[in-house]
């Protein structure tokens, strides 16, 4: 299953219909054309829409293939406390990320951004989570960029938010504030959220 997101409105592409999707709009895989629906979804209220196939990797493969791909890596970092690291960038709650370097490795990317962004050593790298995808316009282009998220753990430090980054505040938090990180969050940074809530919880 991949999960593209413009701007709130998501794009699913899937071989079955996801439990707990909420109201959603079908779409015809064989009369989509993405850029149509790219353009269309930044006039409208945000939504769910939903492309049943029967490959969905190589579905998505095709679609993606007309465009440029940018890669980012970020980190989910986590103390012994079970305390989550989370910076406040361009008025929205959001976790460490950003682009690779070039020749880079993604897990060298998310250490390397965390890092950076805010101002602490990380411990141990440890899985990696999820890829999220999400599509915006960068001098009249379109642009598909995946970043790929890894679980990481550190002791609790001072943290020291980068600036330079557009970064105001970087703090430790524990599950019981990811309600209020909900409210003004990206939907990419929410489905991670769900992710990392308690073992139980997890898919």
């Amino acid at each position: 299953m991949y999960r593209i997101y413009i701007n709130e409105t998501a794009l699913i592409i899937s071989e079955f219909v996801p439990t707990g999707l909420g109201k959603f709009q079908n779409i015809d895989p064989q009369l989509f054309v993405f850029r149509d629906f790219y353009k269309q979804a930044k006039k409208t209220e945000p939504g769910i829409y939903l492309i049943l196939v029967d490959n969905a990797k190589e579905y998505f493969k095709k679609l993606r293939k007309a465009y440029q791909v940018i890669k980012a890596a970020g980190g989910v970092v986590s103390t012994p406390d079970q305390e989550y690291l989370f910076i406040f960038r361009k008025g929205k709650w959001d976790l460490p990320k950003g682009k690779l370097d070039e020749g880079e490795k993604t897990r060298s990317a998310a250490v390397r951004e965390v890092e950076e962004e805010c101002g602490i050593r990380v411990g141990r790298l440890l899985d990696k989570l999820t890829n999220t995808w999400h599509v915006y316009e960068e001098r009249n282009e379109v642009i598909f960029k995946k970043t790929s998220w890894y679980t990481m753990e550190a002791a609790k430090q001072k943290l020291v938010p980068q600036l330079e980054e557009d970064i105001t505040d970087a703090r430790w938090m524990s599950e019981d504030h990811f309600g209020s990180i909900q409210k003004n969050t990206y939907p990419t940074i929410m489905n991670i959220l769900e992710l990392i809530k308690s073992p139980l919880q997890k898919p």
